[in-house]
């Protein structure tokens, strides 16, 4: 009784350190902005986000430069990453909005500050059951928050600047990019008094998801004027709980960079310095990601560049800010970088930058995922269907493997042969186990066989497999492909459950045309696997159990020809 009460007590205890933790989590005071920002070479850190408002409104900007001399190099000099700026506007001017439209991308873009304020994917719907609900990579006016791309030009507030806030003029309302057309500008202009003018122009191609981003200052003013350019992403996150049942939830979600070495996904939970590049760096990018789908920022290649990450709540901004320029009265400048806003299209990815296409992330088994995502893709070009490029490229892998299936397969055979004399040896030696073990092993060693050869393919196949899983999982080339029939969409599993339960009878003919394992046990488990493999892959994406199906009967029908092979030889002459 004693025992039950203490019990009692333990369980009670818990019960009450779950509510407060629950009411501390849905009652506690919401938490102020993280900000994570890069050192640069000067040894000047970036000022924190503000505490107030939101990720959105924030506009780099802070301290004044450094003072430059009359000739300086627009690379000469690198400074702190800005923090507030003292010259934006106190209210807001009244922006109107630009429709931009091609034969793949359909933008918003407002006309304060040139912010990419939606953007829909016009070949990419959410549903393939409903083609007009389009996915949204951008919206300002997010149910969970903003989603925008921002950008413009900071002198750290010592001057008027073409910052976020600045109000520009367009010579048009609507762009469409017209059939024969293959080229699209949107240009937009601003002043300020002292004969200082900015263009930014927003170029796009066809069938292209990348967007130029050109900013040109001309300085008719009597004093030099100096800034540095900079972009941002706002984008809402949320920790997904992940779930076998959905296997999206398994995809990165949220900001990553690339430093010209290596890759790095980052962690918005614990925000840490260490994780941003050390130091202003040549060559690299930075990425919002979602499953499938990325906004990608590459900077000027050859232009020193600082990358920030801010965190406030649920919403992050990762920013990229690039050197100083100097413009001299009367002498102009031009400031240049990349925008990819659309699918995780690996070729179109690889062309805009270095590595850009590791945000196809495959995770730890890109070594693998991404040749046969490669196989994949030229398979797919010469027949159409990426279905049967599963099929074929699962009979090039097994053909691949073919002499260490084959010594497996001969070794099995084998054990088949002598699987009666093992049955014997078995009831002989019942009652003494170690009797058994020892003769069994002689057995083993006269006729050659290796019992655990049946698991060498296996283990070979694991990581096939699981490579095989990331390339459906994650390529949005497979996403909404159909097969044939009723499978008309490779990435989600088979509304029907047909596959699965093929999978599972190929699985059990493969089961009974192995030898049985000599403990009845072990036995018993190996028929039973089947049907836990069919109930665990009914919830996997069709292309998936395609892939194992085809590996299955190709293993069954190498096996089937081993055992003749084997009895034949087998037989005496």
């Amino acid at each position: 009784m004693d025992n039950q009460r203490i019990f009692l007590w333990a369980g009670l205890a818990v019960l009450l350190f779950l509510n407060v933790q629950t009411w501390q989590h849905d009652y506690s005071p919401p938490t102020t902005a993280v900000a994570v920002a890069q050192t640069t070479a000067t040894g000047a850190a970036a000022a924190p986000a503000p505490t107030g408002g939101s990720l959105y409104d924030a506009v780099p900007g802070a301290g004044a430069p450094p003072a430059a001399p009359p000739a300086v190099s627009p690379a000469a000099t690198t400074s702190a990453v800005p923090a507030a700026v003292v010259g934006a506007p106190t209210e807001t001017p009244i922006a109107s909005t630009i429709h931009v439209s091609t034969d793949v991308l359909q933008l918003e873009i407002s006309t304060l500050g040139g912010e990419i304020r939606d953007a829909q994917l016009r070949k990419y719907p959410r549903r393939k059951d409903t083609p007009n609900d389009l996915i949204h990579l951008m919206s300002a006016d997010g149910a969970d928050g903003p989603s925008v791309f921002q950008w413009g030009l900071t002198t750290g507030g010592t001057a008027a600047e073409p910052n976020q806030k600045a109000l520009f003029t367009a010579a048009a309302s609507h762009y469409e990019l017209a059939d024969n057309q293959d080229e699209l500008s949107i240009p937009l202009t601003w002043t300020d008094d002292a004969g200082l003018t900015v263009t930014r122009t927003i170029h796009l191609r066809r069938g292209s998801y990348t967007i130029e981003l050109m900013q040109s200052v001309k300085n008719q003013s009597a004093a030099p004027w100096r800034a540095r350019a900079y972009s941002q992403i706002t984008h809402h996150w949320a920790k997904a709980e992940r779930s076998m049942w959905d296997p999206s939830t398994y995809s990165f979600k949220g900001p990553a960079v690339y430093n010209a070495k290596k890759y790095q996904k980052l962690d918005l939970e614990k925000p840490d310095p260490d994780q941003l590049p050390k130091a202003p760096l040549t060559g690299g990018w930075a990425a919002a990601l979602e499953h499938h789908f990325v906004v990608a920022i590459v900077p000027d290649p050859a232009a020193a560049t600082d990358y920030t990450l801010s965190v406030k709540d649920k919403d992050y901004r990762l920013g990229v800010i690039g050197p100083w320029q100097d413009v001299a009265p009367g002498a102009a400048a031009a400031f240049h970088e990349t925008l990819f806003i659309g699918p995780k299209l690996q070729e179109q990815l690889s062309a805009v930058a270095p590595k850009l296409d590791l945000t196809a992330d495959y995770g730890r088994l890109t070594v693998i995922a991404q040749p046969l995502f490669w196989l994949l893709s030229h398979v797919h070009r010469l027949i159409g269907n990426w279905g049967f490029a599963i099929i074929i490229v699962t009979f090039l892998i097994k053909l691949a493997f073919y002499p260490l299936a084959q010594t497996s397969g001969r070794s099995m055979a084998r054990m088949r042969n002598i699987a009666p004399r093992m049955k014997a040896m078995q009831e002989r030696y019942k009652d003494d186990r170690e009797q058994l073990g020892k003769q069994m092993m002689e057995l083993y060693k006269r006729e050659k066989v290796n019992p655990l050869a049946g698991c060498l393919p296996i283990l070979v196949q694991i990581p096939v497999f699981m490579g095989f899983y990331w390339v459906l999982l994650e390529s949005v080339e497979v996403r909404q492909a159909p097969f044939m029939l009723w499978i008309q969409d490779l990435s989600l599993r088979d509304p029907y459950f047909v596959l699965p339960a093929i999978m599972g009878a190929a699985m059990f003919g493969q089961f009974k045309l192995n030898p049985a394992p000599p403990d009845p046990v072990q036995a018993k488990m190996f028929a039973f696997m089947p049907l836990v493999m069919t109930a665990m892959m009914a919830f996997f994406p069709a292309g998936l159990v395609l892939y194992w199906i085809t590996n299955t009967v190709l293993s069954m029908a190498q096996q089937w020809r081993i055992n003749q092979l084997v009895e034949l030889e087998a037989k005496p002459r």
